[in-house]
């Protein structure tokens, strides 16, 4: 962190470097004590990643720019005071320091990489739909999974006024793995696996895979963090 403090003062002067340490470490009160962060603000990584992270919730969530996904992320204490933030599969996003610091885990950079604020955003929620939507949205996650496995995969789901919202985007966040699944070097074989998507709601959030049939299971009362994520889906269509 200091190091990019420092490069930033002598490429670009005494102002911008301020603006950019206020956005890694807050800012500080005349009295001398460190502003928190926004709840739900905009952070860009040193590769110019941008993402938001919302913690006006019980489970912080973190959506990044060029993907639809949102992830319920579990926060837990660490050395010094800081706190890191774990998807659902126990694997570190990101990593918040006692004074202010965010460091950002992806797949690309498993080391970490620096994460400054970016400005203030809105909260990440569901939209609310109707029972149209949601088929519309099963359409959809159906067509684009079976394009990724070259042959159709069905989307069902049972759904009340109250879980429609959920099943939808769990439906999106399954496309997601399908995608994702169809770019690994095993996918065609996993992929296999796969003759239909059943959407169900239960009393965890979970994912498995039974006699060709993808079960992905919702809590609507969890809101966005009652689904798993395209990583837990990937991870329970892996072949053992």
């Amino acid at each position: 962190m200091a190091t990019l403090v420092a490069m930033t003062c002598a490429l670009a002067g005494g102002a911008q470097a301020q603006t950019l340490r206020e956005g890694l470490f807050g800012p500080r009160p005349s009295d001398g004590r460190r502003m928190s962060p926004p709840p739900v603000a905009r952070y860009v990584s040193e590769d110019g990643e941008h993402f938001v992270l919302d913690r006006s919730t019980a489970r912080p969530l973190l959506k990044f720019d060029d993907s639809p996904e949102v992830y319920a992320l579990q926060a837990q204490p660490a050395p010094r005071g800081d706190v890191i933030y774990k998807n659902d599969l126990g694997e570190p996003v990101l990593r918040a320091t006692r004074l202010g610091g965010l460091t950002l885990f992806t797949d690309d950079r498993p080391g970490g990489t620096a994460a400054a604020l970016d400005g203030d955003t809105q909260p990440l929620r569901l939209p609310v739909i109707g029972p149209q939507a949601l088929l519309e949205r099963l359409a959809q996650a159906s067509a684009r999974a079976s394009r990724a496995a070259r042959r159709l995969i069905p989307f069902e789901a049972d759904a009340t006024p109250t879980s429609a919202p959920l099943l939808a985007d769990a439906a999106m966040v399954t496309a997601e793995a399908v995608v994702h699944m169809s770019r690994r070097p095993d996918g065609r074989a996993v992929l296999s696996r796969i003759t239909k998507v059943e959407l169900v709601e239960g009393k965890k959030p979970s994912a498995d895979i039974a006699r060709g049939v993808m079960r992905v299971t919702v809590v609507p009362a969890q809101g966005l963090a009652g689904r798993p994520s395209s990583k837990r889906i990937i991870s329970a269509a892996q072949i053992r």
